[in-house]
């Protein structure tokens, strides 16, 4: 009897280690999915790889370059610009321990809608919403807590951004050269509106306009609920990172 029972304890004891081995395994390798963080190339490939949703295809501008590159026209960006879906990219990425391993997890949607107005050197004006309820990760379970407790998407489907003062760029760019500014507006996120300033970096290509940022998100300042569960500890704060390609209506 004392045998059979030290087989069944020895039975019990293998599936165990074989499920912690096997959960461990998914963690290290096949939860490592996330892509990674959008950079300037990410920008180049949206605006060379997209085609323009209208059938115009003349220039930006009549009068031709400058000496020095530049367009000497500035009534050739002026107007209003809007956000396509075709290379547009918005989402999170945090960092998470997951059964005492590091990870990074990131989830994207390219449901923005939005638009630009140009004067000149300036962004006059600005916004766009992203369809919460479209952010998706690497991982069903995640996105499930995401939809769910933690963004509440049934409640607050959308997340907005409008600018609140203009984006000065100080010179409008040769066609595929990028520039940097820095932008501010009013960030709305699980119905929490906060105040924010951060690094653009705007590119223009052909009949296109790609703007590529990232804003800090801190939790709390969002009034968004503790995102950490028993087996994952994430992180108090985060990224919204976006690539966003406008055309003219």
């Amino acid at each position: 009897m004392k045998q059979h029972w030290k087989k069944i304890a020895l039975g019990l004891a293998a599936v165990v280690l074989l499920g912690i081995g096997g959960f461990y395994a998914y963690v290290l390798w096949i939860k490592d999915d996330a892509p990674p963080a959008l950079t300037s190339e990410d920008l180049d490939d949206a605006l060379t790889t997209t085609t323009p949703s209208s059938d115009a295809t003349a220039p930006l501008s009549s009068d031709p370059p400058s000496t020095d590159g530049t367009t000497t026209d500035p009534a050739g960006v002026d107007g209003v610009w809007i956000a396509v879906q075709d290379g547009s990219t918005v989402g999170y990425r945090i960092q998470e321990v997951l059964a005492g391993v590091d990870k990074e997890a990131a989830g994207r949607t390219d449901q923005v809608t939005g638009s630009i107005t140009i004067a000149g050197t300036q962004v006059t004006g600005g916004d766009f919403t992203v369809d919460m309820t479209s952010i998706t990760s690497d991982e069903s379970r995640r996105d499930g807590q995401f939809r769910g407790r933690i963004m509440s998407v049934d409640q607050f489907p959308t997340a907005t951004f409008v600018l609140t003062a203009p984006i000065e760029f100080g010179t409008i760019p040769a066609d595929g050269e990028s520039i940097t500014a820095t932008a501010t507006g009013d960030l709305t996120l699980r119905g929490v509106t906060r105040n924010v300033t951060f690094e653009v970096e705007a590119q223009l290509e052909g009949d296109r306009i790609g703007v590529l940022g990232n804003i800090p998100i801190t939790f709390d300042d969002y009034e968004i609920p503790e995102p950490s569960n028993a087996i994952a500890t994430v992180q108090d704060d985060g990224l919204l990172e976006f690539i966003i390609v406008f055309e003219r209506p």
